[in-house]
C-alpha cells in the first residue's frame, strides 16, 4: 500500500474510534477535577460613615487616614461654645425654678399662695429640666465618638472646615474581625453549610489560611444561579487587610 494512503487510513481510523467513545470517557468527571477555586474578598464585619449631627466648625480632627482608634475615642470635635452657653443658661433657669418652687412649697401650708401658683411653679421646674436635658444632648453631639474599634478608611473633611448638619465626616471600618465573602453556584447548597472548613489563598500575602463557612446568603440570583457565602478565618492574621482577595478551595464531601 502507498505509504501516504496508509497514513491517511490510520488517521481516519483513530478519529473514528475517538468519536465512538462516550462523552464520559473523553471528559473527566467533576470528582476527578481539583477542588473548585472560588474568588474571595476580605470585607470588614463592621463599617460605617460617620456624619455630623450639628452644623459648625471643626476644631479637632486628630486622626488621619489609615490610623487606628479605639471604641469610644473622640474622632471629631466641633466648636461648641454657643451650645455650651445655652446649656449654662438652661442650668441657671432650672436652678431659679427649683428655688422658687421650694419657697412656694413652704408658703402653701400657710395659705400665702394658691394651689394654682404651686402647681404652676412645679410645671416650670419640669419645663426647665427638660430644656436642660435638650441642651446637654446637643452639647454631647459636638463630639463624634467611634462606635467600634478600627481604622479610618477615608477622611471627607479637614480641620477648621465648616460642616453642615448631616454632612459626611469620615468612613471607618473594623480591621480586626474580617469576613470572607464569595459567590458560589447555588446547587452547592446541597452540601455547603455553616461550619464547612476550607483553605483560602490570599494573593497579596501569597499565603494560605484556614477558614470556615459562617453563613449563607438569603437570596439566590435567578439569572446566574449563584448565592453569596460568608466565612471567617479560623485564626487571626495581623498582615491581612480589608479588600485583599484570593481564591478558596471548596471541596464537595
Amino acid at each position: 500500500m502507498n505509504p501516504l494512503l496508509k497514513a491517511l487510513t490510520l488517521a481516519v481510523t483513530t478519529l473514528t474510534l475517538f468519536a465512538a467513545q462516550p462523552l464520559s470517557a473523553q471528559t473527566p468527571s467533576p470528582q476527578a477535577l481539583s477542588p473548585a477555586a472560588i474568588r474571595v474578598q476580605l470585607v470588614p464585619r463592621h463599617s460605617t460613615v460617620l456624619s455630623s449631627e450639628l452644623a459648625g466648625k471643626i476644631t479637632e480632627l486628630g486622626i488621619r487616614e489609615g490610623e487606628a482608634f479605639s471604641k469610644g475615642q473622640r474622632l471629631v470635635a466641633l466648636d461648641c461654645r454657643l451650645h455650651q452657653a445655652r446649656l449654662a443658661k438652661a442650668d441657671a433657669q432650672l436652678l431659679e425654678a427649683v428655688k422658687t418652687n421650694e419657697v412656694y412649697k413652704d408658703l402653701a401650708p400657710l395659705g400665702s399662695i394658691s394651689t394654682l401658683d404651686l402647681e404652676t411653679s412645679e410645671a416650670r421646674v419640669q419645663a426647665a429640666r427638660a430644656e436642660t436635658d435638650i441642651m446637654k444632648a446637643i452639647v454631647e453631639r459636638c463630639g463624634v465618638a467611634a462606635p467600634f474599634a478600627g481604622r479610618v478608611a477615608e477622611l471627607k473633611v479637614r480641620r477648621h472646615q465648616h460642616v453642615a448638619e448631616g454632612q459626611e465626616l469620615m468612613e471607618i471600618l473594623s480591621d480586626k474581625d474580617l469576613e470572607i465573602e464569595m459567590i458560589v453556584p447555588s446547587p452547592w447548597l446541597s452540601w455547603l453549610a455553616p461550619g464547612k472548613r476550607f483553605k483560602v489563598h490570599i494573593e497579596e500575602t501569597q499565603r494560605a489560611y484556614a477558614a470556615e463557612v459562617t453563613r449563607l446568603g438569603a437570596r439566590i440570583d435567578p439569572v446566574s444561579q449563584s448565592v453569596k457565602v460568608f466565612g471567617r478565618l479560623v485564626a487571626a492574621a495581623a498582615e491581612l487587610r480589608v479588600g485583599m482577595s484570593g481564591t478558596a478551595g471548596l471541596e464537595k464531601p
